[in-house]
């Protein structure tokens, strides 16, 4: 056997081979397969498929959108498919298209090889005296798993210094996928009472 002049170590048959057209298929489709963009339904698939991955392999998997590449020691995301907006479901005591910057949205984007959260919009919001609608838990209900961060995530957002000594506040992207607000109320700097709070330009890794 002879193989490729690329150096990919391709099998090809000699003329002093025995003829065998099975052997001869399995080398060449084989060999390609492997060096190709394979697809798999899911990862749980490529994994139960792939039990002993090559570095430099590559797989695109269905259902999570995603193009993976085998490093040599973890398979790593490379690229991702379209990802639609979804509107953050919203506790009472807010509402969205705060400041007329669009509705509270977030979805899930491909960000140097890790699963990103991505948020846009903004939210008005509503007070108790200097408390903040909910304790802050702006979501009244979870998001969904793939969009909840394996621990806690801390960001910063911008809200109005309109009724706010601040221009910034916390939010707290939870792992039970609820998102909280810090940062509102009466401190010693002053009272915070911003009546819109954005987030363009957020994210928090998963």
């Amino acid at each position: 056997m002879s193989t490729d002049s690329y150096g990919q170590g391709i099998q090809i048959a000699d003329l002093t081979n025995a003829p065998n057209a099975a052997t001869l298929a399995f080398n060449i489709v084989d060999a390609l397969a492997g060096r190709s963009v394979m697809r798999f339904a899911s990862a749980s698939a490529r994994n139960a498929t792939l039990t002993s991955p090559v570095a430099g392999m590559m797989a695109a998997l269905s259902t999570e959108k995603l193009l993976t590449w085998y490093d040599g020691s973890a398979w790593t995301v490379i690229g991702s498919g379209t990802s639609a907006w979804k509107n953050v479901p919203l506790a009472s005591g807010y509402s969205h298209n705060g400041n007329s910057n669009g509705n509270f949205q977030y979805r899930v984007v491909n960000l140097f090889g890790e699963p990103t959260v991505m948020l846009q919009g903004a939210l008005n919001v509503t007070y108790s005296g200097s408390s903040i609608a909910n304790g802050g838990v702006v979501t009244s209900t979870t998001l969904p798993s793939t969009a909840r961060p394996g621990s806690l995530r801390t960001v910063v957002i911008p809200c109005s210094d309109v009724s706010s000594v601040r221009i910034t506040l916390k939010l707290d992207a939870q792992p039970d996928g609820h998102l909280k607000i810090y940062g509102t109320g009466t401190g010693a700097d002053g009272t915070s009472k911003p009546p819109w709070i954005g987030f363009n330009g957020v994210f928090y890794s998963l």
